[in-house]
Parts: C-alpha cells; sequence; structure tokens
C-alpha cells in the first residue's frame, strides 16, 4: 500500500479531496496547515507529494479525531529492528479506550518514518501517553542489538492534527 501526505491551505486541499470521492484520503488541520494523507494501491492524484510505504496499520484513520504524526529519523541499519519493534508492540496500542487507528510508514526516500496513532479525542491519547504501553513502544534503543548508533540520525519530533469539525459532519 502507498500512502502519499501533502500540505497546504484548508481550502485547497478540500477542493482535491473533494474532486476525488473515490480516493481514500483524510483531510487533518493544525494550527500551522492542513495536512492531506492519500492511501492507495496506485499511484497519487497530489502534484508533489512525500512518498510513503505502510509498513504496518490497524484500523480506520477515519474513525479518529485527533491525531498524532511521530516523524522519527532511523539509520538505515535500524530500519529492520525498528519496524520489527513497533509491530511487535502495535497490540498493546489497539485496545486501548478511545484507539482509532494507527500507521506506521516507511519513506520512500530518506530516513524519516511517520508514525500516526489516531485517537477519538485527545484526552483518549493523554491517557495512553501516560500508560507503561505507551514506554514500551517508544523504548527502542539500537545500542541494545550490538550496532554503536543511536536509535535516531536526528531528533524525532510530534506534530498534533485533527480532523476539522465540518468534516466530521460532511
Amino acid at each position: 500500500m502507498n500512502v502519499y501526505v501533502t500540505t497546504g491551505t484548508y481550502d485547497f486541499l478540500l477542493k482535491i479531496k473533494e474532486k476525488y470521492p473515490d480516493e481514500k484520503m483524510v483531510l487533518l488541520q493544525n494550527p500551522e496547515h492542513a495536512l492531506l494523507l492519500h492511501e492507495t494501491e496506485g499511484k497519487t492524484v497530489f502534484a508533489s507529494p512525500r512518498r510513503y510505504q505502510l509498513a504496518a496499520s490497524s484500523g480506520n484513520l477515519e474513525d479518529g479525531i485527533f491525531f498524532i504524526f511521530t516523524h522519527l529519523p532511523i539509520p538505515d541499519e535500524g530500519k529492520p529492528v525498528y519496524e520489527f519493534h513497533f509491530k511487535k508492540n502495535t497490540p498493546a496500542i489497539e485496545n486501548k479506550p478511545g484507539f482509532a487507528a494507527y500507521r506506521l510508514l516507511r519513506p520512500v526516500k530518506g530516513d524519516t518514518y511517520i508514525a500516526i496513532t489516531g485517537w477519538k479525542d485527545k484526552e483518549s491519547f493523554e491517557r495512553w501517553k501516560r500508560s507503561i504501553d505507551y514506554l514500551l513502544i517508544h523504548s527502542l534503543d539500537l545500542t541494545e542489538i550490538g550496532t554503536n548508533k543511536s536509535t535516531y540520525d536526528a531528533p524525532a519530533f510530534t506534530k498534533e492534527y485533527v480532523i476539522p469539525q465540518d468534516e466530521e459532519e460532511g
């Protein structure tokens, strides 16, 4: 499965989404910009997308309202271990109250993965963030498996998004 991501203004991305109603797209927004995520077996309709392969998934993104995108720069030698670690520990999140969806996006170019979690509300995410399972999923240290590199090539960072209210109702 291919996953494509593009950003821009809400109105511009909404027009793209409305132009392709048969495509599986989710329109998200935060105070900085809007983001349109396209999941497809084929090519995207976006002019200049960031390209990913779906490494792991659970649930339907459309069932969430609040989303966390964790950007994780992983060195090449750590990629298989990282994916195994996340796939092994994903069941710990699936049964959490308020969980809606999970996606692990492997970059086609570059080294930055995106781990997406979707939640029914922000409070559900905050509860999960205080759980032992959250610590378990975020505990990978590549030095523990015999490499002297750190887990990440650069600092990881997160961004919060929501499905805009008119999207939920429409």
